[in-house]
């Protein structure tokens, strides 16, 4: 079943307001429960392309200003659609290929590239299908995979099979073998002798056990190993030693897992990993500059986690780490090139999340940087070639609104951005 879908009907964890139609003016502030943080949007509405620059501000307050850690959110060109669920893959060309997702409810065939050099997004061919809950992975020849996903027809969820290419220098999409199975919210990963490893996923209301292999040589996918317990919005991280670590994800009926087991290529096996401290879904897995994975967040069944935990690849354990200083699913975690991760967005049960903090693997802590311009849950965070990551689309609220905007993090907290259009600006979280 689509990530979206599940937990709102499922869990019925969406009941935030949008914040993305009408200016506030002159500044109003929209508090969060984040402890002795607030965020204050301050919301201005530009009818003409403009240049901003942001620069730091001593205290780390203020209009644009870097938050603790330094970092700091900019706006950017807004999406030719409003998405969530969708993909985001950063090309060999620098460019991101957006593809897919829903629109409030409806699922979408269109794509799109964004360009950081101009800061706008601009439509590409689209997929010969609609899809949500689908992957996207980048394959050595610079063709993007897009396998499975589903869409709704008559009100009935059609989980699909078939898989396309896209060739970023046509521009287009094609045909390419299909699954062995129909998946949906499954995981897709590069494995380092170049096949594309898909795992798990549900068809309906069934979670599966099966996983395949696409070889890009060959254009087909191949039956594979099953894991010991079937699961869908897992986790699966490619780790150095060429294994691949599959963590939580939810079984029938929504109860989420605290099962972890590694797929070993050469074998075509799993055997187990231990089993995290928490069982999670939509939860992330981060694959840190020292070795180690971090396991952050995700929903347990009852509430959103704000637990951590660390997988030691050569130990085999997992050992816990501090906690995020806010609970939430539904978020990303994007590794930034000092080593630290970047954690974004995602919600705790009513409440969809501006606020974003920097996870340090020497200090094993985590540490509030400034906030998203909007609340995002289910969006993609995508790290650029210059070391910004771009902040795309997203589920703001419980009103069926998916989000068009964009934004970039910046960790310098020194970045210039252009933006066309209308401008949305927030100042980031600051002690008050």
């Amino acid at each position: 079943m689509n990530a979206s879908r599940v937990l709102s009907t499922a869990v019925l964890r969406y009941t935030t307001r949008v914040l993305d139609s009408v200016p506030i003016s002159p500044i109003s502030c929209a508090t969060e429960d984040l402890g002795s943080y607030r965020v204050c949007p301050v919301f201005v509405r530009l009818a003409v392309p403009l240049i901003i620059v942001v620069a730091p501000m001593a205290a780390g307050c203020g209009g644009g200003g870097p938050g603790r850690g330094g970092g700091v959110f900019v706006p950017t060109g807004s999406m030719t659609a409003a998405r969530d669920g969708h993909t985001a893959t950063l090309l060999p060309n620098g460019t991101v290929l957006v593809t897919g997702g829903a629109s409030s409810g409806t699922a979408l065939a269109s794509a799109e590239l964004y360009d950081p050099a101009t800061g706008t997004f601009t439509a590409t061919g689209s997929m010969s299908v609609t899809r949500m809950g689908h992957t996207a992975t980048l394959l050595p020849n610079g063709k993007v995979l897009i396998a499975g996903g589903d869409y709704l027809r008559g009100g009935v969820e059609e989980v699909l099979v078939g898989a396309e290419l896209y060739d970023s220098a046509a521009g287009a999409f094609t045909a390419t073998g299909s699954m062995t199975v129909a998946r949906d919210d499954h995981t897709a990963t590069l494995l380092s002798n170049g096949t594309v490893f898909i795992a798990g996923g549900g068809n309906r209301n069934a979670a599966l056990t099966s996983t395949e292999v696409y070889d890009p040589a060959a254009g087909i996918f191949t039956a594979n190993g099953s894991m010991s317990v079937g699961g869908e919005l897992h986790t699966a991280t490619l780790l150095p030693n060429g294994t691949v670590l599959v963590t939580g994800g939810f079984v029938g009926g929504g109860f989420p897992l605290a099962n972890a087991e590694l797929y070993d290529p050469v074998l075509g096996a799993f055997a187990g990993a231990g089993s995290m401290s928490v069982a999670r879904v939509e939860h992330t897995a981060t694959l840190s500059s020292n070795g180690t994975v971090l396991i952050a967040g995700g929903y347990d069944g009852t509430n959103g986690v704000a637990n951590a935990e660390l997988y030691d690849p050569p130990a085999g354990t997992f050992t816990a780490t501090g906690s995020m200083t806010a609970a939430r699913d539904g978020h990303t975690a994007t590794p930034l090139p000092g080593g630290t991760v970047l954690i974004a967005g995602g919600g705790d049960g009513n409440t969809s999340l501006t606020s974003a903090e920097l996870y340090d693997p020497a200090a094993g802590t985590f540490t509030r940087t400034a906030g998203m311009s909007m609340r995002r849950r289910h969006h993609t965070a995508t790290p650029l070639d210059n070391g910004t990551v771009l902040i795309a689309g997203g589920y703001g609220g419980s009103d069926g609104f998916s989000l068009a905007s964009a934004e970039l993090y910046d960790p310098t907290g020194t970045l210039a951005a252009t933006v066309c259009g209308e401008a949305r600006i927030e100042r980031p979280c600051c002690p008050w």
